[in-house]
């Protein structure tokens, strides 16, 4: 044997050791307790949910959880090792939803946590996909975005929040008349337009879960004979979005991103901003005493219409694949928590997605919690396309000078196309191979 060879045998070997014990130390920790490994994905949260995860550690000897932040990525690549985590708390979009579409995720009906959450979001969960037969993934966060407002610039122009096209039609004449901008824009990063613009413009006008079960059932007949289609159902709404990105903007709305809108925003620069709850913490650091409220962008003539777009922002799943389910499932129970769940979604200006859960008391998203209370609320359409669909270059482009017409059929035909190369659905029984 040579002595490349022996090296190469005892590095093999190695790793073969190591490997056996990361495995070992996977399922047990030093004091004798079962270890399971919890994935968050949320890294702007990770203070409170190691808080979290420490208080659960204390407060029994049982189970040990790990905090792993690796990321959707690895995470992902662990599924194909056939070592997931056992618990996650992730972002719910079409990246973790295909652990639900493949049955890779247990059912978590049984549980009191499945119990406590609102039955009115799973049809939200649904758009994504689900596995017959189980509840794959329970909402943890939901976070709600609108127009935000200057109090005291709406105030200085004598205006209410309005609550009908004509109205906020009206407003933005009213603002400008008295030297204000009506709304800041934020067009060089492509997202903030897709999250915002399109997002409240569409889901303003058109019923979100009702225009993607119907354009899934058209499949790859999507296009101009359709009776649904990105062109049919969007053009209105888009059109009226550009009326607004065209008229009632900053002009160098093409040239500035979110960083600059925080700024200008905070500065009085603008009475409106189309961002969500997050930007509050940036906008606080120039003007922290700025008076700030929410309202849902009215796109109709009807107030009955108006609805808060939501993404779920936190979804607790357990994999399939888990070693250590029961173990994973005491620390879910943990999480579900009223004093867990609600410190959380408070600490992140979140709605708590629990029948008996209070409502926020942040005064700056107070205008959303009846939209949220009575269940008027959409998810963006931009997040409910696949990724091979460039939906917010697409709508960049749109605010920027393109056809909304033009731009819609060529998301038409990228449907199309998807769905043309897309599997038939897999039973859960098919799945799991019986």
């Amino acid at each position: 044997m040579s002595v490349r060879t022996s090296r190469a045998l005892r590095a093999v070997a190695a790793g073969v050791a190591l490997a056996l014990a990361g495995t070992l130390l996977a399922g047990c920790s030093s004091d004798g307790r079962e270890t399971i490994r919890f994935t968050f994905s949320k890294r702007e949260a990770l203070a409170f949910m190691n808080g979290v995860v420490d208080r659960y550690n204390a407060s029994q000897d049982r189970v040990r959880v790990e905090m792993d932040t690796s990321g959707v990525d690895v995470v992902s690549a662990s599924f194909v090792r056939g070592n997931p985590p056992d618990i996650m708390l992730a972002n719910y979009n079409y990246e973790t939803a295909r652990f639900v579409q493949r049955c890779a995720l247990s059912d978590l009906s049984g549980t009191t946590a499945a119990s406590t959450t609102r039955d009115d979001l799973q049809a939200l969960m649904d758009q994504y996909g689900s596995c017959p037969g189980r509840v794959s993934a329970l909402p943890y966060s939901v976070m709600a975005a609108s127009v935000i407002y200057n109090e005291d610039l709406f105030a200085q122009a004598g205006i209410d929040v309005p609550t009908t096209w004509d109205e906020l039609l009206a407003a933005c004449a009213k603002l400008t008349a008295a030297g204000i901008t009506p709304f800041y824009a934020t067009f060089k990063d492509d997202w903030t337009v897709g999250q915002g613009w399109y997002d409240y413009s569409v889901g303003g006008s058109v019923d979100v879960v009702d225009f993607f079960n119907r354009l899934a059932a058209e499949g790859d007949a999507v296009g101009p004979d359709a009776a649904t289609s990105f062109q049919k159902d969007f053009t209105a709404p888009l059109e009226k979005m550009t009326q607004l990105t065209s008229q009632f903007v900053n002009a160098d709305a093409a040239s500035r991103g979110y960083g600059d809108g925080n700024l200008a925003f905070a500065k009085g620069e603008a009475a409106m901003y189309l961002q969500g709850p997050w930007a509050f913490s940036e906008i606080a650091k120039t003007a922290p005493d700025l008076n700030l409220g929410t309202f849902p962008l009215p796109m109709t003539d009807d107030p009955a219409d108006l609805r808060v777009r939501v993404n779920m922002d936190l979804a607790a799943m357990i994999p399939e694949g888990s070693r250590h389910k029961d173990a994973a499932r005491d620390f879910l129970e943990y999480l579900y928590r009223p004093e867990t769940i609600e410190a959380y979604n408070a600490a992140q200006l979140g709605f708590t997605p629990t029948t008996d859960a209070p409502a926020p008391d942040d005064p700056r998203i107070a205008g959303m919690i009846p939209f949220y209370t009575a269940g008027k609320v959409y998810q963006g359409p931009s997040v409910l396309v696949p990724k091979t669909i460039p939906v917010f270059n697409y709508v960049q482009a749109v605010v920027l000078g393109a056809s909304p017409e033009a731009t819609l059929r060529t998301m038409d035909a990228d449907w199309a196309r998807l769905a043309f190369r897309a599997p038939a659905p897999t039973t859960e029984t098919e799945e799991s191979g019986q």
